[in-house]
């Protein structure tokens, strides 16, 4: 699958978890390494860089933007692999 396909699905199992959520799309032109999912939810938001795999290359100053982001609020790599896991840890963090 490839790595928008898994994104586009992503967005759709976001929007059905999180009733009510916004869902915008970075663009990386703008600011390289930020992540490819912006959620907001309530009063709370999160930040998701999606990958094809596991195994996939990340590119410069994403690890950056991704621990940046999880301190101020929460952020992770996402791919198929991970993905039951990072969702269970996001429901989680919008809960808390």
């Amino acid at each position: 699958m490839l790595e928008s396909q898994f994104q586009s699905k992503l967005i759709k199992e976001l929007k059905k978890l999180f009733p009510g959520c916004i869902v915008m799309k970075s663009d990386s032109g703008y600011l390289q390494g930020i992540p490819d999912l912006l959620i907001l939810f309530n009063d709370k938001w999160a930040a998701l860089e999606c990958k094809q795999h596991a195994g996939a290359k990340k590119q410069p100053n994403q690890e950056y933007y991704v621990g940046k982001m999880d301190e101020m609020s929460f952020s992770r790599f996402i791919c198929p692999e991970n993905k039951e896991e990072v969702l269970h840890d996001l429901q989680q963090s919008f809960q808390s």
